[in-house]
Order: C-alpha cells, then sequence, then structure tokens
C-alpha cells in the first residue's frame, strides 16, 4: 500500500517537528505548516492524501482548517489534535468531518493507528466501488446520479411532487441538471406513458414564441403554409417542461398566464378554444424577483409558476458528488467509443475535486468525454485532463500590478509587504494593535508575533 503524503500543521516548532520526524521514519512525507493560511496554500498546491492539524494556530483554528480543507475536497480525511479536549469539542469536531480526534501529549503509536485506520478504510473503500455503485440504487432517481445530501433532499422532494397537478419552478445555474429533474418528475406522475414536451425559451426567436407554443393556422402568418400544433397541443394529458422562462416575452407571457390559469389558448390566426390538460414545469437560472422589481416579469406568472420550488445547488457545492459523476460518465463515454478506459488516476481525481466546475454537470461530463476519447492508457490521468484544472491559475489577482512587480527573493518580498500593511494599520489605528489586527483580519496574537518580528527591523 502507497504511503501517505500527509499535510501537518503545528504553530509549535518543537512539536510539528518531532511529528514530523517520526512520521518520515514510518514512511511517510509531511508537508509541514505553522498557520491555517499556510495549511491552506500548501493543500492547493500539493495532492495530499490526509491532514493532522492542532487545534489551536497562530491565525485560526483546526476546526478552520477541517472547514476549509472539506470545501476543497471532501475525499481528504482531517484528524485534529488538542491539548484543550472535551466531549463536546470532539463530538463537534466529528459532526464536522473530522476523520478522528486526538488528545495532547500526542502518543506516537495512537497517532500511528489513528492514519493506519484512515488508510485501510480508503483501500477499503476503493476495492469495493464498484461493488457499492451496483448497490447504491439511491443515488439516482431515473437518469440522475448522486449521493450528496443536498440532493438526496431535492429527489425526496420530487417523489413527493410527482404524482400531483402542482406547478414545478426548478431553479439552478446553468448545467447543474434542471432537465433531468423534470424528467424524473415526469416519469414518476401517473403522466409517464403520456408526452414529455420540452420548449427551451433561450433558443426560440421572440417571432416564433407563440406559434411554438400555442401553434398556428394555415395563413396566420407569411410561410405558414399549413396548420402547426404547438407545444401545448403536443403535451396533451402529459407534460410541457418550459426551459429558461425568464427569456418569455411580456406579450407572451399574458397568453401563457391564461394558459395555465384556465386550461385554454387559441392558436395563432385561429378563433377556436382549445382546452388542454398539461402539467406544467418550468426552470431557469435567473432572478424572477429582480424581473420582477424591474416589470421584466409578470408577479402573477411567477406564482403560477412557483407553486413547488426545486432549487439545485451548483456543482461546487456538493463537491462529494463528483466522483460518483466521474465514475458514470467514464463507464458511459467508454463504452460509447469502445475504449478500455475503466477508471481515472488519485491525482486526477483529485485535480478534479480542487476545481470549482462553473459549468457544473455538463461541463464535467463534456471534459471526461474529451478524457475518455483522447486517453492512450485504461484510465484517465492527470494529462489527459485539461490545462485549465490541472494548472490553476493560483496568482489571478487583479489588486497587484504583476507586469511592474519587481520579482527578488520571495520571503524578503513577502516580510517587506508584511512589515508595510503592518505600519500602514498602525497608522490608521493611532497604534492600537488591536484595532490594526481587525483591520487585517488576522488575530490579535498574530499581529502580536509579526509585530514583535519586524518591530525594529
Amino acid at each position: 500500500m502507497k504511503k501517505y503524503k500527509i499535510l501537518l500543521v503545528d504553530d509549535e516548532e518543537s512539536q510539528r517537528e518531532a511529528i514530523k520526524g517520526f512520521l518520515e521514519v514510518e514512511g511517510y512525507t509531511v508537508f509541514p505548516a505553522f498557520s491555517h493560511s499556510e495549511a491552506i496554500k500548501l493543500f492547493q498546491v500539493h495532492d495530499l492524501d490526509l491532514v493532522l492539524t492542532d487545534f489551536r494556530l497562530l491565525d485560526k483554528t483546526g476546526l478552520d482548517v477541517l472547514k476549509d480543507v472539506k470545501s476543497i475536497n471532501p475525499l481528504v480525511p482531517v484528524i485534529v489534535m488538542t491539548a484543550f479536549g472535551t466531549i463536546d469539542s470532539a463530538v463537534n469536531l466529528m459532526k464536522q468531518g473530522a476523520f478522528d480526534y486526538l488528545q495532547k501529549p500526542i502518543e506516537l503509536d495512537e497517532l500511528l493507528l489513528s492514519i493506519q485506520k484512515c488508510e485501510e478504510l480508503s483501500y477499503l473503500k476503493s476495492e469495493n466501488k464498484q461493488l457499492k455503485e451496483l448497490l447504491s440504487e439511491k443515488f439516482s432517481f431515473e437518469s440522475i446520479i448522486s449521493q450528496s445530501g443536498e440532493m438526496e433532499s431535492i429527489l425526496s422532494m420530487a417523489t413527493r411532487v410527482a404524482n400531483s397537478k402542482a406547478t414545478v419552478l426548478v431553479r439552478g445555474e446553468s448545467g447543474t441538471g434542471k432537465e433531468l429533474i423534470a424528467r424524473a418528475i415526469h416519469f414518476a406522475s401517473d403522466r409517464k406513458d403520456k408526452p414529455f414536451i420540452v420548449v427551451n425559451c433561450a433558443a426560440m426567436p421572440e417571432t416564433l414564441f407563440e406559434s411554438e407554443l400555442f401553434g398556428h393556422e394555415k395563413g396566420a402568418f407569411t410561410g405558414a403554409e399549413r396548420q402547426r400544433l404547438g407545444k401545448f397541443e403536443l403535451a396533451s394529458q402529459g407534460t410541457l417542461f418550459i426551459d429558461e422562462v425568464g427569456d418569455i416575452p411580456a406579450a407572451i407571457q399574458v397568453k401563457l398566464l391564461r394558459a395555465i390559469q384556465f386550461g385554454q389558448f387559441e392558436r395563432l390566426g385561429g378563433n377556436k378554444v382549445i382546452n388542454t390538460d398539461v402539467r406544467i414545469i418550468t426552470a431557469t437560472n435567473r432572478n424572477l424577483e429582480e424581473m420582477i422589481r424591474k416589470n421584466e416579469f409578470r408577479e402573477d406568472l411567477y406564482y403560477r409558476f412557483n407553486v413547488v420550488p426545486i432549487f439545485i445547488p451548483p456543482l461546487r457545492a456538493r463537491k462529494v458528488d463528483i466522483p460518483v459523476l466521474t465514475n458514470y460518465f467514464i463507464k458511459k463515454y467508454a463504452a460509447q467509443n469502445e475504449k478500455e478506459v475503466k477508471s481515472i488516476s488519485k491525482e486526477a481525481m483529485n485535480a478534479l475535486m480542487k476545481y470549482d466546475f462553473p459549468g457544473n454537470i455538463r461541463e464535467l461530463e463534456n471534459m471526461l468525454q474529451r478524457s475518455v476519447v483522447l486517453t492512450r492508457n485504461n484510465f484517465i490521468s492527470i494529462n489527459d485532463l485539461p490545462n485549465h484544472i490541472t494548472e490553476p491559475a493560483y496568482f489571478e489577482n487583479k489588486d497587484l500590478d504583476l507586469e511592474n512587480l519587481e520579482i527578488g527573493d520571495m520571503s524578503r518580498k513577502v516580510e517587506e509587504l508584511e512589515k508595510a500593511l503592518i505600519e500602514l494599520a498602525l497608522k490608521k489605528t493611532g497604534g492600537v494593535q488591536v484595532k490594526a489586527a481587525e483591520l487585517l483580519n488576522i488575530s490579535d496574537r498574530m499581529f502580536r508575533y509579526k509585530f514583535k518580528k519586524y518591530k525594529g527591523g
């Protein structure tokens, strides 16, 4: 079994060096850090397997380290050490996702045992991954792949609303799977044997809205050479999914409200009232409430749509879904392209976990499809992923004039900047150190440490 790469966070140098030396003798690679900020920087840059952190640090706490590590990659286990332990604090840390909780002074054998348990658990999870996926039917509602608590709640709500006649408004960023939720509701309902019709308002020219939704009679406008049924008629007794409702023109909103409210409409160019029995599900990534305030969207139509609102969080807010989605897409596109790609390397998976996916699930799917097609191996490696994933722009900072920045010894430059900021903060606060620390967003203890370090320097 490959030995872990461990991030060790402790502001006491003697303690840090003692634990580091012990772990290195045991064959582990150790990355030491003395503060929360340094730890998170190292975690972002290096491919680490475990975080071992003291609870009390110079700038923040071990709980902050735990939360920030889990927000970046929830798969990495965190062990917390403290000399101020209580049962309540231990329970709280475990609830927040800590793998283990150790009392100081640290018993090295106990520490080693905790790390080995962590390694064994990780190994068993890896070995049983395929079996667990086969047994995890609860992760999917129709074609939806998920294992996060957030999505489990959404799928539970979708299941409960499926057999009702209530209108559903699905909200979320582009690429989060709003249409999948709409399809799941339809196929879990008593309308599943009837049509599921999609109309995408964002892709439709304004002049065609009325014809697309309600149909038209022959001769209704130039080019209307025959009668055409609209989406409402095509979806009769089934479900009409109206995507991106925020793009519906104002004139059409009035007619759409009538069709939903009374179940009646007229084809463009006709005078016959047509009755309709259609379940309406809508979706948007826009702020409809703000559009109402600007008189861009009808409030009465909004309330018709928003009977049961369902919000799908972005992928960056439910990163635990990335591994199961990744495995699903690899299998899917390996089968489609007749390739023997079966897995993804740990390094590549860690890179995916650290990325925020502005394009959400759609971006992840497209990325993995490309990787499966292009890889020369039977697994996805770090080299198969796009450069913007494997080489993130850590140093993007609009506040810095990077073109005119003078290059020099990094440690000296950082010290010069810290000293200048401390002097400026003291000047602005009349020499009051507590206020200066608050202005710099660091702890009093950290400020005193820095002040003493640079005083007279």
